[in-house]
């Protein structure tokens, strides 16, 4: 909103500074942070009261989650989201199609992880609703995403799958691009909600990869960076950097309150979310791949689940001792802040990776 400010810049000059990607995006982490920690305190001071017992655990998780977790309350994600949303509206420009486009999927991820939080909470089981029934609606809110992005493309990248590393190397899905748009937003909800286990696991990666996607996306979305590295220019896509800005600043905040032991954990609502925005951000950019460079520890947690279950009909045998692989190094005897720490380590690592790829050409 107060980009409009600089339309007056003609007649008072230093509103021109309204202009700048990187001040509204410096603009948005200060206001998400702030808002969320001055109201965090308040809110899960809410939660608490309405849920009670809070998140209810899972008795074949590991044991010492039962007295060390039990009564938290969940649902931390309306923290971040509501902080998030402050941000984007007050620093965005909003004749920008990319910011609502992603906004939309965002709410939407939000509103069905925060109904199968409610499920949780209120009949007091780690189930929620129907996991069939809730992929069938990320995957409605997701096609719709990338048919508009799709429709909002340079005409070159429409329904084109870009490559990192390889120059101007595109691949024409066709009618088949909004369905593999949609596995990516759906599986990136999907992976960063498995990864969100310990106290602290998931937001410090969300925010490492948002602000590697926030350089990204400034990037591709200017013509002359995107031209120095030979990468495809998107044009618009510079205003997601303020996006990814504001969801680090709320991740900020939130971190302060879900610091082990945690006070709040952030829950589906959160979780689906911040992965939903981060694929969507990703299709947006045309670094589908990249993302699962970037995000490769959300990758990895999901394939540990997938690998587990699949193993275990075919075989009945287990791979890991436990699934999401966090739970695996637990039983192994890793304390949970060195499973957190290390598992920061591997996303900055990734997140650098995936910067690479940029100037790799």
């Amino acid at each position: 909103m107060l980009y409009l400010l600089s339309d007056l810049s003609s007649t008072f000059t230093p509103l021109n500074v309204f202009r700048y990607i990187t001040f509204r995006a410096g603009g948005a982490v200060f206001t998400a942070g702030l808002f969320v920690f001055w109201f965090g305190p308040w809110i899960i001071s809410l939660l608490r009261l309405r849920q009670g017992k809070g998140q209810p655990i899972r008795e074949d998780g590991p044991q010492t989650h039962l007295l060390t977790k039990r009564g938290t309350p969940t649902m931390g994600g309306l923290m971040i989201l509501a902080g998030f949303i402050v941000a984007v509206l007050l620093w965005t420009n909003p004749r920008n199609h990319y910011v609502w486009i992603t906004l939309t999927v965002t709410l939407g991820f939000g509103a069905i992880g925060f109904y199968d939080d409610y499920l949780k909470v209120t009949k007091q089981s780690h189930k929620g609703f129907s996991g069939k029934f809730r992929l069938g609606l990320e995957g409605l809110i997701a096609v719709a995403a990338c048919v508009t992005i799709a429709a909002y493309s340079p005409l070159t990248l429409q329904n084109q799958l870009a490559f990192p590393v390889l120059k101007d190397a595109l691949l024409n899905l066709g009618l088949l691009y909004p369905i593999f748009g949609a596995f990516v937003i759906v599986g990136s909800g999907n992976a960063v909600n498995m990864t969100d286990g310990l106290d602290g696991l998931a937001i410090v990666p969300v925010m490492i990869a948002c602000a590697t996607f926030g350089v990204i996306a400034y990037l591709v979305g200017n013509s002359f960076t995107a031209s120095y590295l030979q990468v495809n220019y998107v044009r618009d896509t510079g205003e997601l950097a303020v996006v990814c800005g504001a969801v680090v600043g709320a991740g900020l905040g939130f971190l302060w309150f879900n610091a082990p032991p945690a006070q709040i954990f952030m829950g589906d609502t959160g979780s689906l979310a911040l992965g939903g925005l981060l694929g969507t951000i990703a299709v947006a950019t045309k670094h589908e791949i990249v993302l699962a460079v970037v995000g490769g520890l959300f990758v990895l947690e999901m394939m540990s689940v997938i690998i587990q279950v699949a193993s275990f009909k075919l075989t009945g045998k287990r791979v890991f001792r436990m699934a999401p692989i966090h739970h695996h190094f637990e039983q192994k005897g890793w304390k949970e802040p060195q499973v957190v720490i290390r598992f920061w380590i591997i996303a900055v690592i990734l997140a650098m990776a995936g910067l690479a790829t940029l100037k790799l050409r």
